[in-house]
């Protein structure tokens, strides 16, 4: 599985149990990347997509992360990766650039056994700059 997720300076994803923070422009560069493509996610997630353009190929479920198959794309906001950190291919981080208080965090360490493949910052609806970094098994 390929998991993608938006996170603050601290890997954070979410604090008391709600998003840090949304961006217009992160979902519709997350649909065009994986552009007909199956993409994973529970109902929480879902809610901020139902309006996107390419939203059509999402697939809701809250065990998404073990339904999810090879190569298929997890979008994860509030939930731990660590119990399938031995399926995960890939992984498209979204940088917020900014510290926002959290209490969850992206808990797939990414120093030991993961390369960087790819950076590129763009600009978001919400942040000045959003930074994405790929990361692969090495």
């Amino acid at each position: 599985m390929i998991l993608v997720a938006a996170v603050d300076d601290r890997m954070g994803l979410c604090f008391h149990g709600r998003r840090q923070s949304q961006d217009k422009v992160l979902r519709e560069k997350i649909l065009t990347l994986f552009a007909g493509k199956t993409l994973w996610m529970n109902e929480y997630s879902a809610k901020q997509f139902a309006k996107d353009a390419g939203a059509e190929t999402i697939h809701v479920a809250e065990d998404f992360l073990t339904q999810a198959g090879t190569g298929e794309i997890c979008f994860v906001e509030n939930v731990s990766v660590a119990s399938v950190a031995a399926q995960v291919e890939q992984v498209y981080l979204f940088h917020w650039n900014r510290a926002y208080p959290g209490d969850l965090f992206f808990d797939l360490p990414l120093e030991d056994g993961w390369e960087l493949t790819l950076e590129e910052e763009f600009p978001g609806s919400s942040h000045e700059t959003i930074t994405l970094e790929v990361y692969e098994r090495a």
